[in-house]
């Protein structure tokens, strides 16, 4: 996989889409199964559920964890590399709620 040459492209590309961002943000907070997961993040079918952890774990973002059990348990948490976002979802969430008193302020 070849990944951009800027920087801030193989970010966006690495984490984009709708769900990525709630999968990480939640799985910073620990290991979760896919149910868990899947009800914390609401309305998200299963299939793209799967898809987006599948894509997040060649990122290396995820780990995917499989318990000798019966019935099988699956479990999902960050890499070393998907907890080094933790600042840029700090800077989001800062930049959010700077965004949303500014908006109300034009109001």
């Amino acid at each position: 996989m070849a990944l951009p040459n800027c920087p801030i492209e193989t970010t966006l590309s690495t984490i984009k889409g709708k769900w990525k961002p709630l999968i990480i943000l939640y799985l910073m907070n620990g290991p979760m199964r896919f149910e868990e997961l899947k009800k914390k993040i609401g309305p998200i079918s299963q299939k793209v559920l799967t898809e987006q952890l599948r894509e997040m774990e060649n990122y290396g973002l995820v780990i995917r964890k499989v318990y000798a059990k019966i019935p099988p348990h699956v479990e999902y948490s960050l890499s070393e590399i998907g907890y080094s976002l933790q600042s840029v979802f700090d800077a989001l969430e800062q930049w959010g709620n700077n965004y949303k008193k500014l908006y109300d302020k034009q109001k």
